[in-house]
């Protein structure tokens, strides 16, 4: 009975509602009939714009829910997987790395995208006004989405095409678009990503506080000229640090935002203080500005402090150049806390270097004013003719990447030359005003000056650490990038101290005079070397032989110490590659590099010692963790190449070089009057032209030459190493002496060595002959032994060399002799043939001038 009752009840009041909705019906179509005949007279007058207009009606109906199904889909991943809150809170800009010099002076940069990020303590509240005044005027009052600027984009943009209507995206979503890479989903490209975009917004705000989005976005926002972030910008144009940004000078910034090339200040200086201008505006219009301060500033015309950067630009790009590789081998054997390698482009690490910004600066100043003159010079000594070979011109040009480009185009040689002679518009090197100049040339004509321009190298190390300071290892790195500094290339007379260095360590003293003769060596294929002046005659002590750089005397010291002896100091000083075991070493027929000598020559500044040099002293991440760091040695475990005393001669003997000898123009020609040891060289031909020396505070090395040996100078006055390359050091010193910085350094001295040991260079450099120094009898001989014994450095008399007398040697007819000693004594006894008959004409000059024999 109660489920009859019930059934009943619920028939009734569906019936009930039946009855509602039949009268609702009834009332609608009642109210719409008269709507309802219009709409079909309308139809039937005008079918084509009742469809229109039927279309758009039901357009406006689906909009919304397209648009919604449109969102689901998004937000779904239905178009790919969008960021996490994970990954939005662990989001991190590609930072360049930066490579620094000493007292943190930036040197460079490496990078994918040129940003370096600011902290938010460094933001300009300027640059901060400024950038919600004309980006986003509403930024603290919305959650990521402005719904007013969305229905002024459809209104006013869109539907009236009012350009200055402004754009719907707030901060937060230009944030979200600089952060993820937009892609492309064809005609829906522009919806998709537009609600993409306004999905991370929103997690974004979630996410982050205000302030910290402003930070993100100001860190990621590109700027003019490839600069991303505002640290980068803020350095680029005005040279400042971002907290330190004028009003004007931000407002710049965030106009050039709206288009980074349109209104760059470089290329548009016009367009780009108008848009300053209208930023000022907007931020007058906000209240961050009053009107006379907006006036005042509009009026100010733009003024830069333009600070370029790139691989080619700055101090130090051939040593970043060479740290870049190295770095790369370093960082392999890294990981990072959570895993995987560091990437030296994108994770933001510091390097920081022995380079000092101030010494590197003066060194590529001395190479720049030096080469500029001198090649000036070589144009003039060739004059119209060629430094080069035809065949080395045609070598040049089947090695150009031009070349073999139209060789694998299957043109034949006729072709290529026609090409080759074709004018086209290039960018030359040349010295000048102006180093880069645009130049109609034809292909040739470029190999053809590019053959004939002189290179160089330069490096300059501390000698009592190993520290690089300075290297420069070419002319110009955005057209040359091969590194002078770590080719190789013959040393000519700079190895000589190596001879005399190993004379001294062998027991010799630097008093014993050789004779300037032209000698023969029949055993060497009838080898003949030549002094560079053709002087002969008289002798010279070790010091002399050095400083004149005699060629004569250098060879006689090998044979007297042996090659083999040589070629073993210098692998111990520094020299790596191969040493020919020939007697032409004596003269520099050694192939080197910069750097190779340049630990030579340091060695001989550490008295013995030999540095280790190094560049990098620590590398940090990010965040300021230490990811390598140089252990510094123990000074005392410094291996001892020459001992003490021996390499203090040498060093003495190579201060003679610079006040008497080849490197005298460094004192006369460019002031340089502190204590400075040195040696210059020149290889044959004068193709190179070398400089290694040292200060006691720096040692350094300079090579100048050309690109192929067979392009050098005819003259050996124009051509030497005093004149090609001394000039950079004299340069180089007189610029460092002159900075309060270095002041200091020109009244250094070097270490005064025991006088015992100065006593042993206490005899002229040179003399005409040896008479009254030797002496014709043994045992006037045996008393100057015995003189020359108190010289040496352990006292050891019995294991002191001896001075027979001249004229008792050994016969060279000997057969216990090998050849090579019968032909060195063959020529001593000539040698003391002819002294004999020297004195034999003394004594008749002074028996027919005083009829006295006895004179």
């Amino acid at each position: 009975m109660h489920y009859s009752l019930q059934t009943k009840s619920l028939a009734d009041l569906f019936m009930g509602v039946l009855s509602t909705f039949s009268t609702i019906r009834t009332k609608i179509q009642t109210f719409f009939e008269p709507l309802s005949s219009r709409w079909r007279a309308f139809r039937t007058r005008k079918p084509w714009l009742s469809f229109s207009t039927l279309l758009a009606f039901w357009g406006i109906l689906f909009i919304p829910i397209g648009v919604a199904f449109l969102f689901t889909l998004v937000y779904y991943g239905f178009f790919g997987p969008l960021p996490t809150y994970s990954d939005l809170r662990a989001v991190q800009n590609d930072e360049a790395s930066e490579v620094y010099g000493t007292r943190d002076v930036l040197l460079g940069k490496y990078f994918v995208q040129n940003r370096v990020n600011a902290n938010l303590e460094e933001l300009s509240p300027y640059l901060i006004n400024a950038l919600v005044a004309t980006e986003d005027a509403r930024f603290f009052q919305h959650s990521g989405i402005d719904p007013r600027a969305l229905v002024r984009v459809i209104l006013r943009t869109i539907m009236l095409g009012d350009e200055g209507g402004g754009g719907g995206s707030t901060l937060s979503q230009q944030l979200a678009k600089n952060l993820f890479d937009r892609e492309e989903y064809g005609v829906l490209t522009i919806p998709v990503v537009k609600i993409r975009e306004m999905i991370i917004a929103r997690r974004l705000e979630n996410i982050y506080s205000k302030e910290d989005l402003l930070h993100l976005y100001l860190n990621t926002v590109p700027f003019s000229d490839n600069v991303y972030g505002v640290k980068v910008a803020a350095q680029r144009f005005f040279n400042r640090s971002v907290a330190d940004l004028r009003i004007e000078e931000a407002a710049l910034l965030i106009g050039t935002l709206k288009g980074n090339s349109m209104y760059s200040p470089i290329r548009h200086p016009e367009r780009a203080t108008q848009r300053r201008n209208v930023v000022l505006s907007q931020m007058e219009k906000y209240g961050y500005l009053d009107s006379l301060s907006t006036d005042s500033l509009q009026a100010q015309p733009i003024q830069l402090t333009y600070q370029s950067e790139g691989n080619n630009q700055g101090l130090a790009t051939y040593f970043r150049e060479h740290l870049r590789l190295e770095l790369g081998q370093i960082l392999d054997t890294l990981q990072k806390p959570a895993g995987g390698s560091y990437n030296l482009y994108t994770d933001g690490l510091k390097i920081y270097t022995t380079i000092d910004p101030g010494l590197q600066g003066y060194a590529e100043e001395a190479v720049s004013e030096h080469m500029a003159k001198l090649q000036k010079a070589f144009d003039d000594h060739w004059k119209s003719k060629r430094p080069y070979s035809r065949k080395l011109l045609e070598n040049a040009v089947a090695q150009s990447d031009r070349y073999q480009r139209l060789v694998k185009a299957g043109l034949e040689q006729k072709e290529i030359e026609a090409q080759f002679a074709q004018t086209v518009s290039m960018e030359i090197f040349n010295w000048g005003p102006d180093s880069t100049r645009l130049q109609t040339w034809s292909p040739l004509d470029s190999i053809q000056h590019y053959l004939s321009l002189l290179h160089a190298g330069f490096l300059v190390m501390d000698p009592q650490t190993g520290a690089i300071r300075a290297w420069v290892g070419g002319i110009d790195h955005s057209f040359f990038q091969y590194d002078h500094v770590k080719s190789k290339r013959q040393v000519g007379s700079t190895f000589k101290p190596l001879v005399y260095g190993t004379a001294l360590v062998s027991g010799y003293n630097p008093c014993e005079y050789i004779l300037n003769e032209l000698t023969t060596y029949t055993d060497y294929e009838d080898w003949e070397p030549k002094n560079s002046d053709g002087n002969y005659g008289g002798y010279y002590s070790m010091a002399g032989g050095l400083a004149q750089s005699v060629n004569t005397i250098a060879v006689e010291w090998l044979f007297k110490v042996g090659i083999d002896s040589v070629r073993q100091m210098a692998k111990e000083m520094g020299v790596r590659g191969r040493i020919d075991d020939v007697p032409a070493i004596a003269l520099g027929a050694v192939e080197a590099s910069l750097y190779e000598m340049v630990q030579v020559y340091g060695t001989l500044a550490n008295r013995g010692k030999q540095p280790t040099p190094y560049y990098i002293e620590r590398i940090e991440d990010a965040d300021g963790r230490i990811l390598f760091k140089r252990e510094v040695p123990d000074r005392s475990t410094w291996k001892e190449v020459i001992p003490t005393d021996e390499a203090d001669l040498l060093i003495r003997m190579l201060q003679g070089v610079m006040d008497r000898g080849t490197g005298a123009r460094l004192r006369t020609r460019y002031g340089v009057w502190g204590q400075v040891a040195g040696k210059t060289g020149t290889t044959q031909d004068q193709s190179d032209g070398w400089y290694l020396g040292f200060t006691p505070n720096l040692v350094g090395g300079v090579w100048v030459g050309a690109e192929s040996p067979s392009v050098h100078w005819r003259s050996l006055s124009l051509g030497q190493g005093a004149n090609t390359a001394l000039p950079i050091w004299g340069l180089f010193l007189k610029k460092v002496y002159q900075d309060t910085r270095y002041k200091s350094w020109q009244g250094k001295k070097f270490v005064v060595p025991d006088s015992i040991v100065l006593q042993q260079l206490d005899c002229p450099s040179f003399r005409e002959d040896l008479d009254g120094l030797f002496f014709d009898t043994e045992e006037d001989n045996e008393g100057l032994n015995k003189i020359f014994n108190i010289f040496r450095r352990d006292g050891n008399q019995e294991n002191a060399p001896t001075y027979d007398n001249p004229i008792q040697v050994p016969n060279s007819n000997d057969p216990n002799l090998s050849p090579l000693e019968r032909e060195r004594l063959r020529q001593q006894e000539e040698r003391q043939r002819k002294k004999q008959e020297r004195a034999q004409k003394r004594k008749e000059f002074w028996k027919n001038a005083f009829g006295n024999e006895e004179q």
